[in-house]
C-alpha cells in the first residue's frame, strides 16, 4: 500500500544470517501501515523479499517466521547473558553450521566430491538444494508474479562479470532467480538460468539502491534502505574485531556509495534549475541544459536509512551464524530501530512529498542519528 500518495520501497542488503533484522523491521514496517509497492533485494535480501511478494499481506510474517525458524532449528538454545560466553557461543555455532550447514538452507558435500579425478568436481563447498524445496514451502511463485508486491533481485553473470536484474514487472520469477542471486563463492555453485550462470549481486554491490533510483516513476517515492552492515564503526582492536570491521567495510561501501551519489545528482540537477531560470528563453531548450536538470531521479524522495549496527557478540562470523538465540536477537533489533524511526521527531515532522532527496538515519541510539536533505526546486 502506498502512505499518503508516496510509493513504498523496501531495499535489503545482503549479510546471510544477519537477515533476520530485516524481517523484523519488514514485519514492524507492515503493523505500522507502511507495506511496500515494490521489494528489491540481494542474497539473503532477496529471499527476504521472496517471502514478502511471494504472500499476501496477512500470510508475509507467518512466511518470514517459517523461514527463519527452519534455518535456525538445529542451533536453538537458551539465552546467555555474559558477554564472553555470549561471544565464545557464536564462534561455536557459527563453526558448526561450517560443518554441518544448515537445515532447508544448504548441507555439505562429499569430500570426494572435490577429487580432480571424478568426471564432475564440485565447484562448491555446499550444496543448496535444500533451500530450493525451503522456498516452495514459503513462496507462492504464482501469488509473486501475478498479484504480489514489485520484485526486483540482483545477480552477476559469471562469465561476463556483469550485473543483472531479475524483476517481475519484465519477467517470471522463479526459485532458480533467488537461489542465484545468494550464490555466494565458493561457498554455493553458480544457478544457470537461460544458459548463462549467476553468482550472488553482493559480488558487485550488495545493495540494490542504484537500480531503485535508476528505475523510480514520478509518484513521490518512500524508501526504506534496511542494510546489514555500518559503513562507520570503530577501529579493531582484536583479531575477531579485524573480521567484523572488514566486512562491514566491503559490504556497506556500496550503499553509502550510491546515497551519497545520489544526494550530489539532485543537488545538480538544482543549480541547472536555478540556472535555466536566469537564461533568456532561448537557451531554456538547450540540450546540454536539460540533460543536467534531467539529472537524478524526477520525483521527491524520503530515504529511511535502518542500518544493523554491531552487537557486542558479535565478529567475523556473524554473517553465517545461525543460531535460533541470534537470529531472535536480530530481529528484535529490527523491531526496534523502526520503533525508534517512526517515533523520532524528525520523522514525525517530515513534509511529505518535499521536492529533493531527504535522508533520515534515525534508528542509532547515540548522537549520529541524522536527517540530511538536499532539493531539486529553484
Amino acid at each position: 500500500m502506498s502512505n499518503m500518495g508516496e510509493t513504498n520501497v523496501l531495499v535489503l542488503q545482503g549479510g546471510g544470517a544477519l537477515g533476520a533484522y530485516q524481517a523484523g523491521a519488514y514485519t514492524a514496517l507492515a503493523e505500522a501501515g507502511l507495506d511496500a509497492n515494490w521489494v528489491a533485494g540481494i542474497s539473503i535480501g532477496a529471499i527476504n523479499a521472496a517471502l514478502i511478494c511471494g504472500n499476501p499481506p496477512e500470510d508475509r510474517r507467518a512466511a518470514l517466521t517459517g523461514f527463519w525458524e527452519r534455518v535456525t532449528a538445529r542451533l536453538a538454545t537458551a539465552p546467555i547473558t555474559v558477554p564472553f560466553w555470549r561471544s565464545l557461543y557464536g564462534e561455536a555455532a557459527a563453526a558448526n553450521v561450517l560443518a554441518t550447514g544448515v537445515p532447508g538452507f544448504f548441507t555439505p558435500r562429499w569430500p570426494a566430491s572435490f577429487l580432480p579425478f571424478v568426471p564432475h568436481p564440485a565447484i562448491s563447498v555446499y550444496d543448496t538444494s535444500p533451500l530450493r524445496k525451503t522456498l516452495l514451502d514459503f513462496v507462492d511463485f504464482d501469488y509473486l508474479n501475478t498479484k504480489g508486491p514489485r520484485l526486483s533481485i540482483g545477480a552477476v553473470d559469471v562469465e561476463t562479470a556483469n550485473f543483472a536484474y531479475f524483476d517481475s514487472a519484465a519477467m517470471e520469477i522463479t526459485p532458480d532467480h533467488i537461489m542465484a542471486s545468494g550464490a555466494l563463492p565458493p561457498g554455493f555453485a553458480p544457478v544457470e538460468i537461460d544458459g548463462r550462470f549467476y553468482w550472488d549481486g553482493g559480488l558487485v554491490s550488495n545493495t540494490p539502491l542504484q537500480f531503485v533510483m535508476d528505475n523510480l516513476g514520478a509518484e513521490p517515492t518512500l524508501i526504506f534502505q534496511i542494510d546489514l552492515f555500518s559503513a562507520r564503526g570503530n577501529a579493531p582492536e582484536s583479531l575477531a574485531d579485524v573480521g567484523q570491521r572488514e566486512k562491514d567495510i566491503r559490504f556497506s561501501s556500496r550503499t553509502r556509495l550510491t546515497t551519497d551519489r545520489y544526494r550530489d545528482l539532485h543537488r545538480l540537477r538544482a543549480s541547472a534549475n536555478r540556472l535555466a531560470a536566469k537564461l533568456p528563453d532561448a537557451l531554456k531548450q538547450d540540450p546540454d541544459l536539460l540533460a543536467l536538470q534531467a539529472a537524478g531521479p524526477a520525483c521527491p524522495i524520503t530515504l529511511v536509512e535502518l542500518i544493523h549496527r554491531k552487537q557486542s557478540f558479535e565478529g567475523g562470523t556473524k554473517d553465517y551464524e545461525f543460531s535460533r538465540l541470534s537470529m531472535t536477537q536480530h530481529w528484535a533489533e529490527g523491531r526496534e530501530d523502526v520503533a525508534r524511526t517512526l517515533n523520532h521527531e524528525a520523522w514525525q515532522g517530515r513534509t511529505i512529498g518535499q521536492e529533493g532527496l531527504q535522508v533520515f538515519d534515525l534508528s542509532a541510539t547515540d548522537t549520529s542519528a541524522s536527517t540530511r536533505t538536499s532539493t531539486t526546486s529553484g
